[in-house]
C-alpha cells in the first residue's frame, strides 16, 4: 500500500509542473510570434513611454541598482555561491537543482537571444546597451529563475502559509522590479521583459518538476 500512496503523491506535482511549464511554452510561442511580425510594436511604445513619463532622478538610480543586481553576471555569482554554500552544509540536492536552473537558464538564455536576434530599443537616460540581442530579456529571465529557485528552497519548510507567501512575494517582486528596471532604462522592450519570465516559467517548472521526482530517491552510496 506504501508504494502506490508514493507514487501518487510524487506524480500529481510532476504532472501538475510539466502540465504549467507546457502551458507558458506556448504563450512564449505566441508572443514570440507575435513580436516577429511586428504586433507588439504598439504595446511596447505605448509602455515605454508611459514607464517614461514617470521618471525621476531618484527612481533612476534606484533603477540603476536594480538593473546591476540583476546582471547575469551578479546572477550567475550568487548562483555560485548559493549551490557551494548548500553543497558545504549538506544539501548536495539542493546545490544541484540551483546549479542546473542557472545553468540552463544561461544557455536557454544565449539560444533565445541568437535565434530571434531582436534589435535593442533606443535606450534612455543614457544608458549604455549591451551587446547581446534584446528578446528574451536575459536580466528576467535569469533573476527570475535565481528568485523562483530561492522562494521554493526557502518556503519549503515553512509551516506558516502568511511567512510562504511572504516569502514568494517578496523573491517574486525583486524579480519584476529587475524586469521593470530594464524597460525604465529603456534597454529591453516591455515585450522582451515579459518573453524573460514565460522562459524562466519553462525552464524552472521543468526543472522543479524533475527535482520534485529526484529529491525523493535515495542517493547513491560512495
Amino acid at each position: 500500500m506504501t508504494k502506490p500512496t508514493v507514487v501518487s503523491r510524487l506524480s500529481t506535482p510532476l504532472v501538475a509542473g510539466l502540465g504549467c511549464a507546457v502551458i507558458f511554452l506556448v504563450l512564449f510561442a505566441m508572443l514570440a510570434e507575435e513580436m516577429l511580425e511586428g504586433d507588439t510594436r504598439q504595446f511596447d511604445d505605448t509602455v515605454r513611454l508611459f514607464v517614461h513619463a514617470h521618471s525621476s532622478a531618484g527612481l533612476t538610480a534606484i533603477m540603476r541598482f536594480l538593473s546591476a543586481v540583476g546582471s547575469p553576471l551578479v546572477v550567475s555569482l550568487i548562483a555560485f555561491v548559493a549551490c557551494a554554500a548548500l553543497w558545504i552544509v549538506g544539501h548536495p540536492r539542493r546545490a544541484l537543482m540551483i546549479a542546473v536552473t542557472a545553468g540552463g537558464g544561461s544557455l536557454l538564455m544565449w539560444v533565445l537571444k541568437t535565434g530571434f536576434h531582436r534589435p535593442r530599443p533606443e535606450p534612455f537616460f543614457d544608458t549604455r546597451l549591451p551587446a547581446s540581442y534584446s528578446f528574451p530579456s536575459g536580466h528576467a529571465m535569469l533573476s527570475f529563475c535565481l528568485c523562483l529557485s530561492a522562494a521554493a528552497l526557502f518556503s519549503a519548510n515553512q509551516k506558516s502559509r502568511l511567512v510562504r507567501a511572504v516569502i514568494w512575494i517578496f523573491w517574486v517582486g525583486l524579480s519584476g522590479a529587475i524586469g521593470y528596471s530594464r524597460i525604465y532604462l529603456g534597454v529591453h522592450y516591455p515585450s522582451d521583459v515579459l518573453a524573460g519570465y514565460l522562459g524562466a516559467l519553462v525552464w524552472s517548472l521543468a526543472v522543479g518538476s524533475a527535482y520534485q521526482k529526484w529529491r525523493k530517491a535515495p542517493l547513491p552510496e560512495a
